[in-house]
């Protein structure tokens, strides 16, 4: 059985960083991509960073410069590093994995991240 786990949400104040992570199992993550979407309240789920097998990334316009996507391949894990955030940042974050890009196959259940002052 797949499992993806997110873990590293909360609150945070504008300007601040948090950490996401997100462990995987029942699958080998060295040879899926993997990704982090997020999902505001009205809003549509969004791609915010995703990472091929072979270590390409993508990320959204609105994160360039601001957060990290990286894995651990040994570990089976993934992360998104997020600096500078701001209050727009707020929404659910989810990881995900997949075989084709984007990766959308497999799902973790969300954590919930909130920029306010």
């Amino acid at each position: 059985q797949v499992q993806l786990v997110e873990s590293g949400g909360g609150l945070v104040q504008p300007g601040g960083s948090l950490k996401l992570s997100c462990a995987a199992s029942g699958i080998n993550l060295s040879i899926f991509a993997v990704g982090w979407y997020r999902q505001a309240p009205g809003k549509q789920r969004e791609l915010v960073a995703a990472n091929t097998a072979d270590y390409r990334t993508n990320y959204a316009d609105s994160v360039k410069g601001r957060f990290t996507i990286s894995r651990d391949n040994a570990k089976n894990m993934v992360y998104l590093q997020m600096n500078s955030l701001k209050p727009e940042d707020t929404a659910v974050y989810y990881c995900s994995a997949g075989t084709t890009w984007p990766p959308e196959h497999y799902w973790g259940q969300g954590t919930q991240v909130t920029v306010s002052s």
